[in-house]
């Protein structure tokens, strides 16, 4: 398969990721240059990432010149992975919603913008009026740990998280209509065919182009999970969207069990 097509992945990104599939995998530098060459990755690009991610503690070096996560790889793996259990974390919904009020923030420090914008998106949080974002409130978490996770990710400590209800009309209407429940749905399906018609595909592919076929639709479908607002019925189908997550689930380990035959 031409590598020309393809929008080449991070090289940090796709060791973490490979390495962070199974507890306990090991690598050596010579297998990670292959793996590198598959995505059309330099092996100087792989060997320069591998030096990197050793020194700051996310791989650490075992016998036999094999790498593994180190204790702030295995931390990183464990935070990555926590879209399998998303939808554990989701409680019925009371009609109340998260708020988070943003007036108080500088405006003119574009960094911090942009950080405030990402743990906003993040959390599925959309803008009702102009420094107000809000999500519904059916997150099993309390307020304090929602609060810090926002914080965590990048919002700005002085920005208000707290909880509100009772909208007046107008605005409870344009609240309900904030997520685009029916763009949600037809990804929610389109995203099951795609996953559906790849698992047929990847048994007739060889291993090298299986692994790669499972890493790039993989990482799509992940990376919409993690984005997903994980709304509540009824601004969306919930049924459907535990359909396509617990199929990403699954890709997911069939993607792995791919890896793993590559490595070994």
């Amino acid at each position: 398969m031409t590598q020309n097509k393809r929008n080449k992945p991070v090289a940090r990104k796709l060791l973490l990721k490979l390495l962070g599939s199974r507890e306990n995998i090991e690598m050596n530098a010579a297998t990670a240059v292959r793996v590198g060459a598959l995505f059309g990755i330099s092996e100087n690009n792989v060997r320069v990432t591998l030096n990197r991610l050793h020194s700051s503690n996310l791989l650490t070096l075992v016998e036999r010149g094999y790498y593994q996560l180190g204790p702030a790889g295995k931390q990183f793996a464990r935070e990555i992975n926590q879209w399998r259990h998303a939808e554990s974390l989701l409680s019925d919904w009371d009609g109340s919603w998260i708020a988070v009020q943003t007036s108080s923030l500088a405006k003119s420090d574009k960094k911090q913008q942009r950080h405030n914008a990402r743990a906003l998106k993040l959390l599925g949080m959309e803008k009702l009026i102009d420094d107000m974002y809000i999500r519904p409130n059916n997150l099993k978490t309390p307020l304090n740990e929602t609060r810090q996770k926002l914080h965590n990710v990048g919002l700005a400590e002085k920005a208000l998280v707290f909880t509100a209800r009772d909208f007046d009309d107008l605005h409870n209407v344009t609240a309900n209509r904030l997520w685009q429940s029916k763009n949600l749905e037809s990804h929610y399906r389109n995203g099951i065919d795609e996953l559906e018609r790849c698992l047929d595909l990847l048994s007739t592919l060889s291993l090298e182009d299986a692994l790669i076929t499972s890493y790039e639709v993989g990482d799509r479908a992940i990376h919409r999970v993690v984005f997903d607002p994980l709304l509540p019925s009824p601004l969306v189908d919930v049924a459907l969207r535990q359909r396509y997550s617990e199929l990403v689930k699954h890709f997911d380990d069939v993607g792995t069990q791919i890896w793993f035959q590559f490595l070994h």
